[in-house]
């Protein structure tokens, strides 16, 4: 669904503080980075957030963390009940992240690559003071051309590896996806930031990768070449962007885990989720402040809500 909400309201649905709700798992790496830009924009008051468990079935995601198993605002069970209400022979698969309408209880959009770009621009009137601009217009074109080249060949790479078909397919998603990181490992090497010399929308789409890949991505999706750890710059590059304010606090590595070992069965039937990897690594001083840079620009960093 590419409806948008938008400042102007042109696909009937307007920007409006408390309206809307966004539907979101820790799990996903698409619904993680909404849940980044949200709060790294300070739109916590403008836009409420829901979060469905790490599991679900073949029909939906759950909100088996809310008391009852039931969202608190939407009062469902299952995403799929607000998808259902927007289109009753909605035909696709049930997808977070979503916006929903509390007013109707249906789901309004579930682009995901759309979101975060709206959360910067359609939202700004509810931005907190101090929010960092994420899309610099001088870095725009930029980050565009960046963030296409993270989204095919490493955000969607290390699925193609998990979901080959075929050793000649898990072979050539491999080479794809390895050529990737390491122009990703020379790129950060000397720079801090992804574009420019602020965290962008850039950034926020490669950490989500990042963040999965030594617990997940690496053994489970066969990405196995190298461990992110091994990687000097994108290691202290992830780890520096996880002790950033809006990051890490985000992430639930228990759920990422539980995630991806439990609902693929195809690819671990006995859905047994492994004890390793040793994270404690995140927390350890990175030394990318060397590189310069200024992680909010002119900005603040979000408070501890």
């Amino acid at each position: 669904m590419t409806t948008r909400v938008t400042a102007d309201g042109r696909d009937g649905f307007p920007v409006e503080p408390g309206r809307y709700r966004l539907i979101a798992a820790r799990a996903c790496p698409w619904a993680n980075r909404t849940i980044i830009v949200r709060r790294l924009l300070g739109l916590e008051d403008a836009l409420s957030l829901g979060l469905a468990g790490p599991v679900h079935d073949a029909r939906s995601w759950t909100f088996d963390l809310d008391p009852g198993g039931r969202d608190p605002v939407l009062g469902i069970e299952r995403l799929q009940e607000a998808y259902f209400r927007r289109d009753p022979e909605y035909p696709r698969g049930i997808t977070v992240p979503a916006i929903v309408d509390t007013t109707t209880g249906a789901v309004v959009t579930n682009d995901f690559a759309q979101m975060t770009l709206d959360f910067s621009t359609e939202w700004k009137a509810f931005h907190r003071e101090g929010a960092p601009d994420l899309l610099p217009h001088a870095h725009r074109e930029e980050i565009d051309q960046v963030n296409r080249r993270v989204f095919t060949e490493v955000n969607n790479g290390v699925y193609r590896c998990g979901f080959a078909g075929s050793q000649e397919a898990y072979d050539e998603a491999y080479t794809r996806l390895w050529t990737a990181l390491d122009w990703l490992e020379e790129r950060l090497t000397d720079r801090r930031y992804l574009v420019g010399d602020t965290i962008t929308e850039a950034d926020v789409r490669l950490f989500t990768t990042l963040v999965r890949f030594d617990p997940v991505y690496h053994g489970h999706f066969k990405c196995n070449r190298q461990k992110l750890l091994e990687l000097p710059a994108l290691w202290g590059y992830a780890r520096d962007l996880f002790q950033t304010p809006g990051f890490g606090d985000t992430v639930d590595f228990d759920q990422i885990k539980k995630h991806y070992y439990v609902v693929h069965k195809d690819i671990n039937p006995t859905r047994i989720v492994p004890s390793g990897p040793d994270l404690s690594g995140w927390s350890t001083p990175h030394g990318r402040e060397s590189l310069g840079g200024r992680p909010f620009g002119d900005g603040t960093p979000p408070v501890n809500r």
